[in-house]
């Protein structure tokens, strides 16, 4: 069992024309992004990481990239840890342009979306598939820290879960660009820290 496990939100992405990206390849980071996730390397540079693990999507990639420097570490690759599948029958859709291409399901998705007959794949199964995969990436280490990169929607639910708060939660203070999330496994699992590089926070304050 890891010591602590880092989970982090990849930083902002270089989308000009505010395109629903989803798992699109080639949406890399920003230059706001590449700053964001330097920030979060340097906020998690003192911890003993001995590995760090990632989404297959470039976004996701580049940020652990500058966080494994760090520590001199490869990225390790996890097929499950990918973009919630919500989004397949959205990508390539200018965001602004969804709720006539795709009538009712943006509405849907803001207002229930444990209850989304449309998507490839439950709220319940993204849930199941990240804790799951955060499980046995933990497993694989008995010592040291691990970092874990993903996205939004399976950082957050992967939170809620873990706090046994229920999804329908999961519009509420939602992971910011480059949020490092720091839980201490175990049989519980517990939330113990949070920063946020966009706005230069952490909870609760480290001492010195």
């Amino acid at each position: 069992m890891a010591n602590l496990i880092h989970l982090v939100r990849h930083a902002e992405v270089l989308n000009p024309d505010h395109v629903v990206y989803g798992r699109l390849p080639h949406y890399g980071l920003s230059e706001l992004g590449r700053h964001q996730a330097v920030d979060a390397a340097r906020y998690l540079a003192g911890q003993p990481v001995v590995a760090v693990w990632s989404s297959p999507l470039e976004r996701a990639l580049e940020t652990a990239g500058i966080i494994a420097a760090r520590h001199n570490l490869p990225v390790r690759v996890d097929q499950d840890l990918t973009e919630w599948k919500l989004a397949d029958g959205w990508e390539g859709i200018v965001w602004e342009d969804l709720p006539e291409s795709r009538p009712g399901e943006l509405e849907a998705y803001l207002a229930q979306p444990w209850d989304l007959p449309f998507a490839a794949e439950s709220l319940e199964e993204l849930g199941s598939r990240i804790v799951t995969t955060m499980k046995a990436i933990n497993d694989r280490h008995p010592e040291g820290d691990i970092v874990v990169v993903s996205h939004q929607d399976p950082v957050q639910v992967a939170r809620l879960i873990f706090a046994g708060t229920p999804v329908n939660e999961l519009h509420i203070d939602k992971p910011l660009h480059g949020t490092v999330y720091t839980f201490q496994p175990g049989s519980n699992w517990t939330e113990a820290a949070r920063y946020d590089p966009e706005n230069q926070v952490e909870f609760p304050p480290r001492t010195v």
